[in-house]
C-alpha cells in the first residue's frame, strides 16, 4: 500500500491517502510516485504536483518495522517523517515536518525533528533516574519557551511529573 500526501499551494499537508501498489506500478513493475500522482490527480481532480508519496514506516528519519522495532534497512527511511495533516512539506530538503513546537526551535535536517536552540534536553541524573525506575518519582525536561525569550542560555526546566 502506498501512502500520497495532498498538499495545498502554500505546502500544508491537507489530507493522506492511500493507493493499492497493483495501480501504480511502471514498466518495471515497481511502484511509482509519479503513476502514483497521476492516478490521484486522475481519481481525486487534484493537481499531480501538489501529491507527494510520504513512508508509513518513516519517523524522525529512520525507518521502522511494522511491529514498531527499527529496520535494519535504513535506506528505506524516506522523507523524513510520515506526512500528517497539517505538517509541512519543506521541498527543498524533501521532509514532511510537524507543526513547530516553539517559536525558537530550528530544523535538523538530519533527524527531520525540531530541536530547542540550546540542544538536546540534559541528562538526568543517576539519583534521578533511580526514583524514575523506581516510581517514586517522574523527572522530565520542558521546555520553557518565555524562560528561553528572557535569557537564551536557559529554557530546559526540570520537573517532578509524579501525578500522586
Amino acid at each position: 500500500m502506498a501512502h500520497f500526501a495532498k498538499i495545498s499551494l502554500n505546502n500544508k499537508v491537507l489530507s493522506v491517502h492511500t493507493v493499492e501498489d497493483e495501480l501504480i506500478l511502471n514498466a518495471d513493475n515497481q511502484v511509482d510516485e509519479s503513476v502514483g500522482q497521476q492516478y490521484l490527480e486522475l481519481h481525486n481532480n487534484w493537481p499531480r504536483e501538489l501529491w507527494i508519496q510520504t513512508s508509513y514506516h518513516t519517523k524522525a528519519n529512520k525507518h521502522y518495522n511494522d511491529d514498531g522495532s527499527l529496520s535494519s534497512d535504513q535506506s528505506k527511511a524516506f522523507r523524513g517523517n510520515y506526512a500528517g495533516i497539517g505538517f509541512t512539506w519543506d521541498e527543498d530538503n524533501e521532509i514532511f515536518w510537524p507543526k513547530k513546537p516553539h517559536a525558537s526551535w530550528v530544523k535538523n535536517i538530519s533527524t527531520a525533528q525540531w530541536q530547542s536552540p540550546l540542544g538536546l534536553a540534559p541528562s538526568l541524573t543517576d539519583e534521578q533516574q533511580n526514583q524514575n525506575d523506581n516510581l517514586t518519582h517522574a523527572w522530565m525536561y520542558f521546555w520553557e519557551e518565555d524562560d528561553y525569550l528572557n535569557d537564551n542560555t536557559t529554557g530546559w526546566v526540570l520537573r517532578n511529573n509524579k501525578l500522586s
